[in-house]
């Protein structure tokens, strides 16, 4: 079937540009010698990510349980999960998902009263749970804010039953983490305590996790964006942004305006509003957006849209859109090939 047939609002992603992204930052991450951990947020889609481990990652980045739970049934064997799990609820889904196996699991925690919810938890359980310290090096979100409250953590970990030290992660990798991540070696190395795991991240950030001496680097948006991130329409690419809405034009009424059938609940009301990149005619653009409603100001193009004619957009945040959506229709030289669940979306428990 011919992506044109989908009944629409359709989310599609283009086979041959994802294929390339997945493999020119697994390229560039082998040829620098550092494991590449990719980050299924953006795409939240099991099928995605084990085309990315065929290609040589390590393993899935999920950043709440509940897509971890969803990569899990989908068949990814080794699953981080940078998160505080805080509470009874997550902790008995957590060790039932370890128990259960047959993937790894490990969790981040940056606090005494996190790491001792785990212990517990897995000592009724009768698990074992693998754990990483999350460094404050200047994301201002969660982590420990110096090498020392690293260290104190880290030895809580050691010491408290059920529990696995692991390592240490931070975000974003850049030069300024580097004395702090260099204090924290020492000192986990004069306490005995050995860094398995040094986790770095961010898009683009390869080469400086790499240079750190960290031990992986995790990054996800390359999937949807290539190897740069993408900031407004204008730099959206076909040639290395594989997802395509396809929409219906629905309304002509307006002069110098076509209505589409996907308003702010298909392309996400990101801020300051959901622009996307029209491929078929590039000059035209959203001008605007209600909820269920596309306005496409189409005053620059010389073609005259008609009522039922299929348009293709590149969405400008895709891990906001696909996180709206169930399916994803995956596509090859304008054929629909596969029907993927987004089995990933919704799970922000």
């Amino acid at each position: 079937m011919h992506f044109t047939a989908l009944d629409t609002p359709a989310l599609c992603v283009d086979l041959a540009v994802l294929e390339k992204n997945i493999a020119d930052l697994q390229n560039a991450c082998d040829q620098l010698e550092i494991p590449l951990r990719v980050h299924t947020k953006t795409h939240k889609t099991p099928a995605i990510a084990r085309k990315q481990i065929a290609a040589g990652a390590i393993g899935i980045v999920s950043q709440k349980l509940g897509e971890a739970e969803a990569m899990a049934a989908g068949g990814i064997a080794d699953i981080l999960i940078p998160y505080n799990i805080v509470g009874q609820p997550k902790l008995a889904r957590l060790t039932r998902l370890i128990k259960n196996g047959p993937s790894t699991i490990t969790v981040a925690a940056d606090s005494a009263a996190t790491v001792e919810g785990l212990s517990q938890a897995a000592t009724a359980e009768e698990c074992t749970i693998r754990v990483i310290v999350e460094m404050d090096t200047g994301g201002g979100r969660v982590g420990t804010q110096s090498p020392a409250d690293t260290l104190a953590i880290a030895q809580h970990i050691d010491q408290l039953p059920g529990l696995d030290f692991i390592g240490v992660m931070t975000y974003p990798s850049n030069e300024r983490v580097r004395p702090f991540l260099d204090e924290v070696r020492d000192l986990t190395s004069q306490a005995g305590l050995p860094l398995h795991i040094i986790s770095g991240g961010g898009t683009g950030s390869e080469e400086i996790s790499k240079s750190l001496g960290c031990t992986e680097t995790r990054i996800g948006s390359y999937a949807w964006e290539g190897m740069t991130r993408v900031g407004k329409r204008e730099d959206l690419n076909p040639a290395r942004c594989p997802l395509r809405m396809i929409v219906t034009v629905v309304s002509t009424s307006r002069p110098g305006q076509a209505i589409v059938d996907a308003g702010m609940k298909a392309f996400t009301s990101y801020p300051p509003i959901p622009h996307g990149y029209c491929l078929e005619y590039p000059e035209v653009f959203f001008k605007g957006m209600s909820v269920e409603h596309g306005h496409i100001d189409t005053t620059s193009s010389d073609h005259a849209f008609t009522v039922g004619e299929t348009l293709s957009f590149i969405p400008l945040h895709g891990g906001m859109t696909t996180n709206l959506h169930d399916r994803l229709y995956a596509i090859r030289n304008g054929e629909v090939v596969e029907e993927w669940e987004v089995a990933g979306r919704g799970r922000a428990q």
